[in-house]
């Protein structure tokens, strides 16, 4: 049995759903121990700890799929109604504001549904500077008289509400109309009082988890009657601005992988596309023909486009309408899922035509695929991050939140003291920063002036920031050195390193000096080693141009100084125009350690590309789908060279142009520039998959360095 223990855990492991799987051998008995079992799927796959959760909620509390699952069949209006019913006077409907969320208009639809003349007792005070004194004067012609009366944005005047509170106690007492109601809104804040936020009923507008749900939440928002009475073409385009609404939803539980920014697309963009869509079909009628670029256009680069200020992200946005907006949504059941593997093992088409709106309702029930990141486009391996990446947060909130004597006494961890005083044995014995700190008078010695060119200050400029950073570093252990001594006082700046420390965080006061990391600490200072030996390699032969055989973009503070060095000698060489060249990246069949390598004719060679969403296949020179479990790739050494910018501006549809960023975060100051990649297929699958190339990935980047030998 001890001999087959190690397959049989393997194939557990592969399961796609290990959590609704029996544990192999004796270990099955746990199926019965739900906790335990949890345990292990903690150890063996982080990424499924969440829907494991769930399922421990749901089968442990009483009625436990009403704490895990989200209405979301029931419109805004609805749940608002039904809200109704259950305040009084004196119980106030409280919303707390997610983004681009506004009730004003719900509330308003609600009392006049209820016999409300919304124009004489319908009141909005939005609270700022001065307007409690007109608040307080509403509540009380409200409270006398049966009138409603909206407080919005609450937040900003903690103070009155405490008065608030006081008021409502008194109203109890006296005794309101009975047709008196109070609605509150605020942003999230926790300057709301307690005593408040209990005697409230409390709404969010937060979009529900699942593409399901998220469907079944959009296609809500229309009205049967109204649904019904519209043309066949327009119900199937409405299918689809549902579908596309909430993928632009739900893509954001990937992170940034999903988008590089996180925007407030909210039922307010879905409105407006349907009303934007009515509008044009009906100037249109005549013709017969859908004008898609121009609805394509609206809803890209208006109504959802409106909120997108990333150039990428908008890119993403429009390969997702060029898929889904095409004659093929009127002439047949098209996929609606892009780019789907040849396997047919997931589908997702348009209903058939001019069918009623019960039983378009009823296909988004029966038909939806179970939850799949196939359904955004990209690969099964992007649920894999994400669900890690939860469950990396969601531990490290327990961590911090749990009482500091427990989280620095038992469990192995050791004091908070212990764990600084190790990191600095790391830092003065392990990286010996301190005395590895560049020598420039010696380094600026040996270039003569004639040598000193682009390449040169790029590497003098890194070798500076280094030695800023393992300043910064030093001094600051070793002013909390002195205070564990007693020979210093400590100060709040030092507590907030150490508590950075001991929960293996790069210190934000360290942060503002070094590259950006995604790493932990730990992680981040073996980084800083790693970039120190390349700074070592270059300081032995300073005017060589290309600085290194092989350069480490990846190990730069500023990767596009290097580049743009590239670009500079091209200039100076050629008599171009610098901003009218480019970056060109070949890439080679050969890994930096092999001995090989063809002389290098333009540019330099560089390595450290990883790319996340896809594969690059050495064999055949072009992205491929990744392996399972394996989401990133190691791109072989890249040739990155000047070249003119292209003038007819065509695209070549057999190269995906492929951002490069410094970490996996992403987006912002984050971006290098752009590298041209080949491709087989639709680059526009690319882009929906969220490929890119990261500079700086713990553990894959790790296994290659200056002085390392080749992995096997």
């Amino acid at each position: 049995m001890e001999k087959e223990a190690p397959s049989r855990f393997k194939d557990w492991y592969n399961e796609l759903a290990p959590e609704d799987e029996k544990l192999p051998l004796e270990w099955k008995k746990l199926d019965n121990m739900l906790f335990q079992k949890l345990l292990v799927v903690r150890v063996l796959r982080p990424d499924r700890v969440t829907t494991a959760l769930d399922n421990f909620v749901r089968k442990t509390l009483p009625a436990g799929d009403s704490y895990v699952d989200c209405d979301a069949t029931s419109s805004a209006a609805q749940i608002l109604a039904s809200s109704y019913q259950d305040s009084t006077p004196t119980t106030p409907i409280y919303f707390i504001l997610s983004p681009g969320a506004n009730p004003v208009a719900e509330v308003e639809a609600l009392g006049r549904s209820q016999g409300v003349d919304i124009g004489k007792k319908f009141h909005q005070v939005a609270l700022g500077q001065g307007q409690d004194r007109i608040a307080h004067n509403w509540l009380d012609v409200g409270h006398k008289e049966g009138h409603w009366v909206m407080l919005q944005n609450i937040h900003l005047m903690p103070g009155f509400l405490r008065e608030l509170e006081k008021k409502l106690d008194g109203f109890a007492q006296e005794g309101s109309n009975p047709e008196f109601r109070l609605y509150l809104t605020s942003d999230p804040s926790d300057s709301i009082p307690i005593g408040l936020l209990e005697r409230c009923i409390k709404l969010t507008n937060e979009p529900p988890e699942g593409l399901k749900a998220n469907m079944k939440r959009a296609f809500a928002f229309f009205q049967k009657e109204e649904f019904d009475e519209k043309e066949a073409k327009i119900k199937c385009i409405l299918f689809a601005l549902c579908y596309f609404h909430s993928v632009m939803l739900e893509r954001r539980k990937f992170g940034p992988k999903g988008w590089n920014m996180r925007y407030p697309f909210s039922m307010g963009d879905l409105r407006d596309s349907a009303i934007v869509l009515n509008n044009y079909m009906e100037t249109g009628a005549s013709s017969g023909k859908i004008p898609w670029d121009d609805l394509k256009y609206l809803f890209g680069e208006i109504m959802y486009g409106g909120h997108i200020v990333d150039g990428w992200d908008r890119i993403m946005c429009k390969a997702y309408l060029d898929n889904l907006m095409t004659d093929e949504l009127t002439n047949d059941e098209k996929e609606l899922f892009p780019f789907l593997p040849a396997d047919g093992k997931v589908s997702f088409k348009s209903p058939p035509l001019n069918q009623g709106y019960e039983k378009y309702a009823e296909y988004v029930e029966t038909d939806t695929p179970p939850e799949t990141p196939l359904a955004f486009g990209m690969h099964p391996n992007a649920e894999i991050d994400f669900r890690t990446s939860q469950c990396m947060t969601l531990f490290q909130l327990l961590q911090e939140i749990q009482p500091r004597d427990a989280a620095s006494g038992g469990g192995g961890g050791g004091s908070m003291q212990e764990k600084v005083q190790e990191f600095m044995v790391r830092v003065n014995d392990e990286a010996s920063l301190d005395s590895n700190k560049l020598n420039m008078e010696d380094i600026v010695g040996r270039i003569n002036d004639d040598q000193r060119g682009p390449y040169q200050n790029s590497f003098l400029q890194e070798c500076e920031v280094m030695n800023i950073l393992i300043k910064v570093i030093v001094s600051s252990l070793q002013e909390i050195e002195l205070a564990f001594k007693g020979e210093l006082t400590m100060t709040e700046n030092m507590e907030t390193l150490m508590k950075a420390i001991f929960f293996n965080t790069i210190p934000a006061s360290w942060a503002k000096f070094a590259f950006p990391s995604s790493r932990g600490l730990g992680s981040w200072l073996d980084n800083i080693k790693q970039r120190l030996e390349q700074l070592n390699l270059w300081k032995e032969n300073p005017s060589a141009n290309p600085p290194l055989p092989v350069t480490f973009v990846n190990r730069l503070f500023n990767p596009q100084s290097f580049l743009t060095a590239t670009k500079q000698i091209y200039s100076k060489e050629k008599q171009a125009e610098l901003n009218k060249l480019d970056i060109q990246t070949d890439v080679l069949k050969k890994l930096y350690w092999e001995p090989d390598l063809p002389p290098i004719k333009e540019g330099a060679y560089v390595f450290g590309f990883q790319v996340e969403g896809a594969r690059w296949d050495a064999a055949v020179g072009q992205l491929e789908e990744s392996h399972p479990k394996k989401p990133f790739s190691v791109v072989p050494v890249v040739n990155c060279r000047a070249v003119p910018l292209a003038a007819d501006g065509k695209e070549d549809k057999a190269v995906y142009k492929c951002p490069v960023y410094k970490t996996v975060q992403r987006g912002g100051l984050g971006f290098v520039f752009v590298a041209q990649l080949k491709t087989k297929l639709n680059p526009d699958k690319w882009v929906l998959a969220g490929v890119a190339i990261i500079l700086d990935v713990e553990g894959v980047s790790d296994a290659f360095g200056p002085g390392k030998e080749a992995p096997l």
